[in-house]
């Protein structure tokens, strides 16, 4: 039963490598154990709180390019609208111009009918001119001697003159 139960030299021999172990320890690894917790403990609550900016910065960044797409979205639409409204400007520019060309050419069209009618009127006047200058021809070349013939000679004409 010895063997269970340590002499009392033992123990005080223990006890003094217990506490040289201890004063050592303290001295010398405490400090540098603490430090190096500290140190640990510093980083660590650093590491957190740069996690929490960068997370907070992120989320700002997110509302920012949220509103960057919300912009773009909308400058994509304005372009569209003033595209389409450059397109109707055109299409309506255009048909104007044709509307402009066609009475353009209309009025042409009714310019060259008036001339071809006045030239048309022309010609019938001057057949009418040499029918007047031929039924003038004939009355001359019959010397009649009476006045009364003469007369109806010239209605007999006009009458041949309005039948045709």
């Amino acid at each position: 039963m010895n063997l269970l139960i340590p002499a009392f030299g033992l123990l005080i021999w223990t006890l003094v490598a217990f506490l040289v172990v201890f004063f050592i320890l303290k001295k010398f690894a405490w400090p540098a154990i603490i430090g190096g917790l500290k140190k640990r403990e510093q980083t660590i609550a650093d590491s957190l709180a740069t996690a929490e900016r960068v997370k907070a910065e992120m989320a700002q960044m997110k509302s920012e390019n949220e509103a960057l797409l919300a912009k773009a979205r909308e400058e994509r639409a304005q372009m569209l609208k003033e595209a389409r409204e450059t397109k109707d400007k055109i299409i309506n520019e255009a048909k104007d111009q044709a509307k402009v060309e066609a009475n353009k050419i209309i009025v042409e069209a009714q310019a060259a009918i008036d001339t071809q009618k006045m030239a048309a009127i022309t010609e019938v006047k001057n057949q009418i001119g040499k029918l007047v200058i031929e039924v003038s021809e004939k009355v001359l070349r019959r010397e009649l001697s009476d006045k009364k013939a003469q007369e109806d000679h010239v209605r007999s004409l006009v009458d041949e003159v309005k039948l045709n």
